[in-house]
């Protein structure tokens, strides 16, 4: 039976976080009894430095947007609504002996004045100890109102830990404002994940009956609640109408940017890699208990300089990298694509079906195995959850497949191969989905696979090229899939030398487009 041991934490955090009641001070003279909050708000960003060429993005212009509306009002808060540890490449980086893990954002977000943040699914990509260490180095405040720190069969609050105080991360989080003219208001913030890594340090309540839970603790002592969530906007759309009083839903998930107002509750979520952000202007008239939501969508392009001092931690963190790139062969900054169609890499797509990026990475699979029959691809090699935007560089290649490994060679046996691409057809929605060429097929009619056009026989072999990761067992549904299955006639040794393309899945990538796009 799990052991819980939340309650008696949880308790702890909403007597450090929970409102009084009200209180009978004497407002200023002055005192007009309306109040602006404004909130700059960013999502899914997994890279400190800005993209396409350095013409969008970039945690030194998020910086610079949040400091432009404090300068014009000291309410102003910086929020991010998760997925920004990972998944980056410099989770596949070390430095100073130690995997990076995302350090870099931290301290980026850190320096940007980052002030609540809550998390993403992702940021349980990550172990459970560099989590640990990715709260302890962070500055800013967090909310996390589902997700807690699973030990065992123990569930409680996350925590930071600092040289002198270990602090839970709050289920609830109000913060005091005041203006100019004396007016006092109480905010309410909830945070929410959904629950889609599985990671075993993590475990999850119900995002729709917490909320509403909490909401009905913060309502009576806030002139205002928000919502920050890391979910589905259809999930978004759900929590505002079972909470049709929440004065905003600031989320992420979604990468491109979404809108919508479901009743009277705005939901908001920015571009990813802070291709932009929301600036949300919230007012509040206290004696009418009237709320006002505006929000603006500022794109963060050439137009928005570089703060120094973020931009600073920016470049610290971009030189260890590019020296990282630099002993491994590539050339991080070298382009290899000017213009033309966005590569879709987003996980919603490119775990359900082909996209122009996983049958770019399949060719290249191809042309550095020619001799190959079948070229196979499993969708969780890619990891940048993004679409990457012309001019794409060779650091755009290196941050979509962070991990690398080479090319694998087999000669299986048809019945193999059927196994594999069964494996592949049922694991929709998952990183064991695989990607294969045009010339590889499934028909629906006949319930058989066809290579070139005809039935894969079982007993004849075929050769076959794919991310050496996948013949080590470890991909979802294929624990079968080793150099010692029967099935497997030949099994060629690895290529080491950076010479050749079949080294470094990335390497030929980048040798593929090298010679197809401009």
């Amino acid at each position: 039976m799990k052991k819980i041991l939340l309650l008696p934490l949880l308790a702890i955090c909403l007597m450090q976080v929970s409102c009084k009641s009200p209180r009978a001070a004497t407002a200023a003279l002055n005192d007009d009894g309306s109040f602006h909050l404004t909130i700059v708000q960013i999502n899914d960003v997994y890279e400190i430095a800005p993209l396409e060429g350095g013409n969008t993005g970039g945690m030194a212009r998020v910086a610079t947007l949040k400091k432009q509306y404090l300068r014009s009002n000291p309410n102003t808060l910086l929020l991010m609504a998760g997925d920004f540890v990972s998944p980056s490449i410099y989770n596949s980086l070390k430095f100073e002996g130690r995997r990076i893990r995302g350090q870099q954002m931290i301290e980026s977000m850190n320096a940007a004045g980052t002030d609540i943040a809550v998390f993403g699914n992702h940021e349980f990509d990550i172990t459970e100890s560099e989590l640990q260490s990715r709260l302890n180095e962070s500055t800013f405040q967090w909310v996390a109102s589902n997700s807690f720190h699973k030990s065992g069969d123990a569930v409680f609050p996350f925590v930071k830990k600092t040289d002198t105080i270990t602090q839970a991360l709050p289920q609830t989080l109000i913060k005091t404002f005041r203006d100019a003219d004396g007016t006092e208001a109480r905010i309410g913030f909830i945070g929410l994940t959904q629950a889609f890594n599985k990671a075993s340090y993590v475990s999850y309540t119900d995002p729709f009956t917490t909320a509403e839970t909490l909401y009905n603790r913060l309502k009576d002592s806030c002139d205002a609640v928000i919502a920050i969530t890391h979910q589905q906007i259809s999930d978004d759309s759900i929590l505002a109408r079972r909470l049709p009083n929440l004065a905003l839903i600031v989320g992420g998930h979604e990468h491109d940017m979404r809108f919508k107002k479901v009743g009277g509750v705005l939901i908001t979520k920015a571009h990813s890699n802070a291709r932009s952000a929301y600036v949300i202007d919230l007012q509040l008239i206290k004696k009418e208990h009237a709320v006002s939501v505006t929000p603006t969508l500022k794109f963060l392009d050439q137009s928005v300089a570089y703060d120094p001092a973020t931009d600073s931690i920016v470049k610290k963190w971009t030189a260890i990298a590019d020296k990282s790139y630099a002993s491994l062969g590539f050339n991080a900054g070298k382009v290899l694509l000017t213009s033309g169609a966005p590569l879709e890499a987003r996980e919603v797509l490119i775990r359900k079906a082909p996209t122009n990026f996983s049958k770019l990475i399949v060719a290249a699979i191809k042309q550095a195995v020619p001799a190959a029959d079948v070229a196979l691809l499993n969708a969780g090699s890619i990891r940048v959850d993004d679409v990457l935007q012309p001019p794409v560089t060779q650091y755009d290649i290196l941050r979509s497949l962070p991990f690398g490994g080479g090319i694998a060679e087999a000669d299986m046996k048809g019945r193999l191969l059927i196994e594999i691409l069964e494996a592949g057809r049922t694991n929709i929605g998952t990183g064991g989905f695989l990607h294969y060429p045009e010339s590889v097929r499934y028909n629906e009619t006949a319930k058989r696979w066809l290579v070139n056009e005809q039935a894969i026989d079982t007993a004849t072999v075929y050769k076959v090229a794919l991310p050496e990761f996948l013949m080590t067992g470890g991909e979802a549904n294929m624990g079968f899939l080793t150099k010692d299955n029967p099935g497997v006639v030949k099994f060629y040794p690895a290529v080491t030398t950076v010479a050749d393309a079949r080294s470094d899945i990335r390497l030929a990538i980048i040798r593929y487009m090298e010679k197809t796009t401009r």
